[in-house]
């Protein structure tokens, strides 16, 4: 092979996830990016049936770095016995293009990713969770399930790549010391994004940006936004997303009084969205490391977010600012307390998260550590010729 940028001899690269939509897609989309500009070679696997038209421009966009290709099957979100055919062609895939490293993401990503019986040689496998299962509520049937998958799909796991010390803290407590190879590599972001942001003349009070689910805390931001209007403050809401929750909470707007201060649109572009509100909000009951969060903080825009998952990582020297999920009162007052705080005030405090996230979260430092999760994998494997992966000490 011969060596790529940065000393890693030329890879083929398959990214294995499932749905191209959220901050998952975005991080496989500039791993990919990365990957190629470093000179491997680089293809995706996802699911057909995800992410509308969107996603179908992305990987479009996309696909001129890809010279492994795009390949979509059907996959199902929850496990099915079509599993075994995505399986199967994955294996297949991976085969015709000669990976050398399977790289999966999130839940239904790692298991295809560790479990294809690829014929003919045997690539690394790569895992990076991006929350998924280790969301799931500790002690309930569902979690004490994948958390037992978890624990036999280490053993084909040469590198776990966990994008948060909160998550790679839930692998350890659920599903043990893996006893593989492991990094924490942060989601990073591009210089690009802390450009600064013209706010809209036309402006909302708050913005939410995600998936519309119960799981993301959006009932407790109505909650907030409700007790809020309730004292006096005529505050509106711009709610921009999808999701499996949007219909029930369109009917939740309208019963608690809330049409006329609520607007709903589908998922767009981040930073437009910002420049349209006063201030974000991140109610999240749980997460891993939310681009949203960074993104919002890079371009220094007022945030309230809760204190979940990796969003403490994201704060650092501030999470103590952060609020505690399930408390529309307490997610009231944050956010009274930062409409409310002295305007020079307000943008040194958030300047000042953005310089943080700026030191701490850079894009490149994200692909380098990928690139040198794989090289670690590699030399670990190197005395064995077998189609398992090689045993390997845990290494921060």
């Amino acid at each position: 092979m011969h060596a790529a940028s940065g000393g890693l001899p030329t890879q083929r690269i398959l990214h294995v996830f499932r749905a191209p939509v959220g901050g998952l897609f975005r991080h496989v989309v500039d791993l990919a990016r990365l990957q190629a500009a470093a000179g491997h070679r680089v293809g995706i696997v996802c699911d057909a049936s995800t992410g509308g038209e969107r996603a179908a421009q992305a990987l479009a966009d996309l696909a001129p770095s890809l010279v492994l290709g795009i390949t979509r099957l059907p996959m199902r979100r929850n496990p099915h016995p079509s599993d075994l055919a995505a399986l199967r062609a994955i294996a297949r895939r991976a085969a015709a293009v000669g990976a050398t490293v399977l790289h999966g993401h999130g839940a239904k990503g790692g298991v295809y990713a560790r479990m294809a019986m690829v014929p003919g040689h045997a690539p690394i496998r790569a895992y990076t969770p991006h929350g998924g299962s280790y969301n799931y509520k500790p002690g309930t049937l569902r979690h004490r399930f994948y958390m037992g998958l978890e624990r036999l799909m280490g053993l084909r796991t040469d590198v776990f790549l966990f994008e948060s010390e909160y998550v790679a803290g839930r692998h350890r407590t659920f599903a043990g010391d893996p006893r593989r190879i492991t990094r924490i590599v942060h989601n990073g972001i591009g210089e690009a994004e802390f450009a600064p942001i013209v706010p809209a003349e036309e402006r909302y009070d708050l913005v939410y940006i995600g998936e519309l689910r119960d799981a993301k805390g959006v009932p407790f931001l109505l909650d907030a936004l409700l007790r809020l209007r309730a004292a006096g403050r005529p505050l509106r809401l711009l709610m921009v997303g999808s999701g499996p929750d949007a219909a029930i909470l369109a009917e939740r707007v309208v019963a608690m009084g809330l049409g006329d201060a609520v607007a709903f649109e589908p998922p767009q572009a981040i930073r437009p969205v910002l420049a349209r509100g006063r201030l974000m909000v991140v109610p999240s009951l749980a997460e891993s490391l939310p681009y949203v969060v960074l993104e919002a903080a890079a371009a220094c825009q007022p945030l309230v977010a809760t204190n979940v998952g990796g969003i403490p990582e994201i704060f650092g020297a501030a999470a103590s600012e952060l609020v505690p999920p399930r408390d529309g009162q307490a997610l009231a007052r944050a956010i009274a307390r930062v409409l409310d705080e002295e305007p020079d005030a307000r943008r040194r405090r958030f300047e000042s998260l953005a310089a943080s996230v700026r030191a701490r979260f850079p894009m490149t430092r994200m692909g380098s550590d990928v690139l040198s999760g794989y090289a670690a994998a590699l030399r670990a494997r190197a005395p064995d010729t077998g189609p398992g992966p090689a045993m390997a000490s845990t290494a921060s």
